[in-house]
């Protein structure tokens, strides 16, 4: 009998881990394009998700076709954070926008895991300067939409009223404001830095990056679309620049670490996923009791499989 494998890649999600999430929207539609509204809904389900999982938001950022978030998971409850808050962003957009259909991509959530605390400090400055490397603004402070400031991580409360679409005020599930504070994450303790410290720490990351992103404008003699232009895009509009396709989506991240580092992360990766799949071919043999490996999520849930200690 020919064993059916599993469709995606099993994602290793172990409770305590750092992780890079990126969404992006149908086509690269602009649909998060900056507006008061789109950003209150984000900020208002972020903030609800992160309450009723345990998940603890670092940093976030709307751009116009994508999120940027860098979220720790001291629970292993990320796969609900996402579903409730992708879910809830999308059919409020829906009615803000008046738009039909999906409103996510239909690839998967991109999840990649900060193995080290550079890794950390490089993902959060990576998000907040994707606007300047994006094009859109020559400094990460003028985007006009949903954005992290360095000095914002540790030290933040977004406390946001529930928006008046799709949010019900008679319903006891929406509470008329949420608030969410953006954590420190433990990589600072992790470098031996005090919060301040690793606050400087993110904010040279970003500065490299948007030195580096404005140098590369200079050089192909462009210009950035400026904050104005920028929350003028028409929601219904796709993004046309160029990118790569996604021929592969990492599952973790190591920063500036050595190759050690980076072998152990990937030798990590494999055995699980070994161990995964002789377990996932014994539950099709009808066996119930071979363990899956610890970081094992979805059979877990959904099928009460073992999970090895």
């Amino acid at each position: 009998m020919r064993i059916p494998q599993p469709v995606t890649q099993p994602r290793l999600l172990e409770p305590g881990a750092v992780y890079l999430v990126t969404r992006r929207t149908l086509r690269r539609y602009h649909l998060f394009a900056p507006d008061p509204r789109i950003e209150r809904i984000f900020r208002y389900v972020l903030a609800i998700a992160a309450q009723r999982t345990g998940v603890r938001v670092h940093a976030a950022v709307l751009m116009s076709t994508h999120e940027h978030l860098v979220v720790s998971d001291p629970a292993g409850r990320l796969p609900v954070f996402l579903h409730y808050l992708h879910r809830h962003v999308a059919l409020a957009t829906k009615v803000v926008r008046r738009w039909e259909g999906a409103v996510w991509d239909h690839e998967p959530t991109s999840v990649v895991e900060l193995r080290t605390p550079s890794a950390v400090a490089e993902k959060i400055a990576y998000a907040i300067a994707n606007p300047v490397a994006a094009r859109l603004v020559p400094r990460a402070k003028d985007w006009p939409g949903l954005t992290t400031r360095p000095r914002e991580i540790g030290t933040a409360t977004w406390r946001t009223p529930r928006p008046s679409e799709y949010f019900a005020a008679d319903d006891d599930k929406w509470p008329p404001h949420a608030e969410l504070r953006l954590e420190m994450p433990r990589a600072a303790r992790e470098l031996r830095m005090d919060a301040d410290e690793f606050r400087t720490l993110v904010a040279h990351e970003l500065a490299s990056l948007e030195s580096a992103a404005r140098a590369n404008v200079r050089a192909q003699q462009g210009t950035f679309l400026g904050a104005d232009r920028c929350a003028r895009i028409s929601p219904f509009r796709r993004a046309r620049s160029w990118e790569p396709v996604r021929a592969t989506n990492p599952s973790f991240a190591v920063g500036r670490a050595g190759d050690d580092v980076r072998r152990e992360s990937a030798a990590r990766v494999r055995a699980f996923r070994t161990a995964y799949r002789h377990a996932f071919e014994a539950w099709h043999r009808g066996r119930r009791d071979v363990p899956f490996p610890a970081g094992t999520w979805l059979m877990r849930e959904q099928h009460a499989a073992p999970i090895a200690a």
